[in-house]
């Protein structure tokens, strides 16, 4: 995407990840690295934004992206802040751009945005004052560019840089699913070797999608030989699309259990975005386990964010 780009080539916007090259997602993934810490370790901190004011708008309820936007703005010394839309004026009628001007007005220099509505961030991105930076933190059912970023650091973590010998399993919704396409398009960018889907057939995405990705119809053809396991959140209303009548007869076809996780590699990654729905997607043994990595996806979150931050912001001189 060509409006992410400033006229020297550099990276300006994170709307997607399609479009950036193996080296660019590579250059993010090991200055991320650098802001990586264990649990329960002090975590680094910078002043590479000190002076940059970041705005977190989000249109939709988050958890673990807000909060890791918020301290990775804070440890790179920028101020930070939070906008939820139930305080904002677009409840009132207010459109995005004019919220966002008067957000400009007051000096800020990123905005951080979650909306369930395609094509916001891009447009939001398109109409910014020169300076200014945006970032996606999950647009509808599109894209979500820095968890792709945050489960490939992860990967990296555990299996090394040696994605080409990789075989990665996607399983659950992945028709509805941001998560799955940002993944789609960070692991193509680092050259995966197979990327498999699985799940009902009702959500897979279209025909048209996620190109090369073999579809499997349940975990049992899908699993064996994978590497790692992505499961995917399925909200409650999906089984009204399928022919899944309720949550428990989805985990007894879909769910990730002991005996499925078996199947794959000896060892395998276990890897959820979160919010798990226990006994649905996953079991507790397995998303507890000693192959789940989905904590350390948590961690990686900030040092992610924090490397993205840094790379689209830049500080000015204040006015003297």
């Amino acid at each position: 995407m060509s409006t992410q780009r400033r006229a020297d080539g550099s990276l300006r916007h994170l709307i997607t990840l399609e479009g950036l090259t193996r080296e660019e997602i590579e250059a993010l993934l090991a200055r991320a690295k650098h802001y990586a810490c264990p649990f329960g370790a002090r975590p680094p901190r910078s002043r590479t934004l000190e002076g940059i004011t970041i705005g977190n708008l989000f249109m939709e309820p988050s958890t673990r992206t807000r909060v890791s936007f918020e301290l990775a703005g804070r440890r790179l010394g920028a101020e930070v802040l939070n906008l939820e839309v139930q305080l904002s004026s677009r409840v009132k009628g207010e459109s995005m751009l004019d919220t966002i001007r008067t957000l400009e007005s007051l000096h800020f220099d990123v905005f951080v945005i979650r909306d369930s509505e395609p094509g916001v961030v891009a447009h939001v991105a398109a109409n910014v004052a020169p300076h200014v930076s945006v970032l996606s933190a999950g647009e509808a059912h599109l894209s979500h560019p820095t968890q792709g970023l945050l489960d490939a650091l992860t990967i990296q973590d555990h299996l090394g840089d040696r994605f080409e010998q990789l075989t990665i399993a996607l399983v659950g919704d992945i028709r509805h699913s941001r998560v799955a396409r940002s993944a789609f398009e960070v692991f193509k960018a680092l050259g995966v070797r197979e990327l498999r889907l699985i799940g009902p057939p009702e959500l897979m995405p279209a025909s048209g999608e996620f190109a090369g990705c073999p579809r499997f119809a349940s975990p049992e053809q899908g699993l064996p030989g994978a590497d790692v396991v992505m499961m995917l959140r399925i909200q409650k209303e999906r089984f009204a699309e399928t022919a899944i009548p309720d949550g428990e007869e989805y985990f007894a076809r879909f769910g990730l259990t002991q005996q499925r996780l078996a199947l794959a590699k000896r060892g395998a990654l276990v890897m959820h975005p979160q919010p798990m729905n226990r006994g649905i997607e996953i079991d507790s043994a397995v998303a507890d386990g000693p192959q789940s990595v989905i904590r350390d996806q948590v961690r990686n979150g900030v040092a992610v964010r924090m490397a993205v931050l840094e790379a689209v912001a830049r500080p000015r001189k204040p006015t003297s």
